[in-house]
């Protein structure tokens, strides 16, 4: 972890109506850019002027902003260099006041400092933004101006980057249990369709807010992602303290009361959603190959609503089935599951599921998953340098496709193909994917931030969305928003990577080894273990501290 030697803090007073305030200049330098924060004044509508020096007496301007916590990127004036900043206080009438000044510096950061920094970043999504009457996060940033939106998928996404901050020490343990207790609380309060939650509600009213227009009851995959987060989390805060044995115990609670086998409607596939006003008319299957496998394993591993196993081989693993079976040739890599036409289809079908679920030596009777997500991840990524569709800035160190925004505007899975490649390129995508590739992936990390970063890097971490073939404008090549389904794997996977911490807790449930056993999964080409995991020291979660 990068140290924060680069930071600089300095106390200044301001004048206003008369009266003096205190606060701090904030400036801490990374890579690329230097991040300046400070205080909010009363009055509505300041501005301020940010303006830099490389030797204190040539002032530069370098942006004007509303805001009180901007990105100055300072690369183009060179790496390893100390700056001098002067912060102006512009008023209706009056000349520009210095109201504070600081000092900070860059320098080249080593692969690690730069996917600490990307983590922390992204953290701040589910931290800082996350909805605070409910702990949840967002459906995305900016909101709608009408209607609050929190998501089910994205709010288990979210448990596994706040576990991440508490291990990685950028909140304490207890900050972590508190916001996680406040999550689970509104989950004991919102409605439930048989146990399972709604894809979105409204914060301020906590009904459920329609994903469509039938589906206004239970979604068992927004709600299978949850659970991951969830499971994870009652295996990682494993003290025995009042709090956090509390927050076992609802997790368990909550984790009972979901009626996996209602959703099969007495056949051998699950259905997607149920409604209480409009019953199964949904009647959507979930069948492989996509990002719902977790559901059929969580599915199989319930102590209180499993599935029997010919749900799994039936219903998800077809081998009728066109979507599910491939084991075609992309590239010079054979790919076993997945969609024909898309190669595979998005890249997050190898991030949602494996969030928790840990792919290393994992697997059954189709498929063994660390191959099935390191070649998915590398064709997506073959077929980006191959870009047959001639779009700008695809290469080796630009590629990815997933789902998410598009540029300049809609949303979709972007996958490879004529129907789902637009030209757009999710962050998301090949940072999620850092435990399959990793060199590939800090290729693509150091590019988007160094090369693309003064538009393309906010304050919480990676917008959406890059297109270079949209304009010239590099202003214009950026959809400026923020998912959290894109968000929580960038935190969640690259920990994985880094240290594997969410897949050893999630992998420490002995629920789950139960359902992964039954489903015919194995772990290293050996038979699951018969004991629980408390029995059995080598799935005993035991995390080390992160190193600081």
């Amino acid at each position: 972890m990068f140290k924060p030697l680069l930071k600089a803090l300095t106390l200044f007073v301001f004048t206003m109506s008369g009266a003096w305030a205190q606060g701090e200049f904030e400036l801490t330098g990374y890579d690329s850019h230097i991040e300046l924060a400070w205080p909010k004044l009363h009055s509505e509508g300041n501005q301020y002027q940010v303006e830099a020096s490389l030797d204190g007496e040539n002032w530069e301007h370098r942006l004007t902003t509303h805001d009180t916590r901007v990105l100055d990127f300072v690369r183009e004036m060179g790496s390893n260099i100390s700056l001098q900043y002067r912060l102006k206080l512009l008023q209706d009438n009056a000349p520009a006041k210095v109201i504070a000044t600081g000092s900070a510096q860059i320098r080249d950061f080593s692969d690690d400092e730069l996917m600490d920094m990307v983590q922390k970043y992204t953290f701040r999504y589910f931290w800082e933004y996350a909805e605070p009457q409910t702990g949840w996060a967002r459906e995305r940033k900016p909101r709608l101006p009408t209607v609050d939106i929190v998501t089910s998928g994205g709010t288990g996404f979210g448990i596994a980057a706040i576990i991440t901050g508490a291990q990685r020490g950028w909140i304490t343990r207890a900050q972590a249990i508190g916001r996680i207790t406040k999550i689970t609380d509104t989950l004991d309060r919102l409605e439930r369709f048989h146990g399972m939650w709604a894809h979105w509600y409204d914060a301020d009213t906590g009904e459920v807010f329609n994903f469509s227009s039938f589906d206004d009851g239970g979604d068992i995959v927004e709600s299978a992602f949850m659970a991951q987060g969830l499971l994870t989390a009652r295996e990682y805060f494993n003290q025995q303290t009042p709090e956090e044995t509390a927050l076992r115990n609802t997790i368990t609670r909550l984790w009972e009361g979901m009626e996996w086998d209602w959703y099969t409607k007495g056949e051998n596939v699950l259905y997607w959603h149920w409604s209480k006003n409009y019953d199964w008319m949904m009647n959507h299957k979930i069948t492989g190959y996509n990002e719902a496998l977790i559901v059929y394993i969580l599915a199989a591993s319930s102590p209180t609503h499993p599935i029997s196993a010919e749900v799994y081989h039936e219903g998800w693993a077809s081998w009728e089935a066109d979507t599910f079976r491939n084991y075609q040739d992309y590239y010079g890599m054979a790919l076993p599951l997945g969609q024909h036409l898309t190669k595979g289809g998005p890249l997050f079908f190898a991030h949602y599921s494996f969030m928790g679920l840990d792919p290393r030596g994992l697997r059954d009777d189709y498929a063994n998953y660390w191959e099935q997500n390191k070649r998915h991840t590398l064709i997506n990524r073959a077929y980006c340098i191959d870009n047959p569709y001639g779009w700008q800035g695809y290469g080796e160190q630009l590629w990815g496709l997933s789902a998410g925004d598009m540029v300049p505007a809609g949303y979709t899975a972007h996958a490879p193909g004529a129907q789902r490649d637009h030209g757009t390129i999710q962050p998301t995508a090949a940072l999620s994917s850092m435990p399959y590739t990793p060199s590939e992936s800090l290729s693509v990390l150091r590019n988007l931030y160094r090369n693309y970063g003064k538009h393309l890097f906010g304050e919480m971490g990676f917008y959406d969305g890059l297109n270079p073939s949209v304009s010239q404008d590099p202003q214009q090549q950026v959809r400026y928003t923020y998912l959290a389904i894109d968000q929580g794997p960038i935190v969640g996977m690259i920990e994985n990577h880094r240290s594997g911490l969410l897949w050893q807790a999630f992998m420490a449930n002995s629920e789950v080894l139960a359902g992964l056993r039954k489903l015919g999964f194995s772990i290293d080409q050996r038979q699951i273990p018969e004991l629980a995991a408390s029995e059995n020291e080598e799935y005993v979660f035991s995390p080390t501290p992160a190193p600081q």
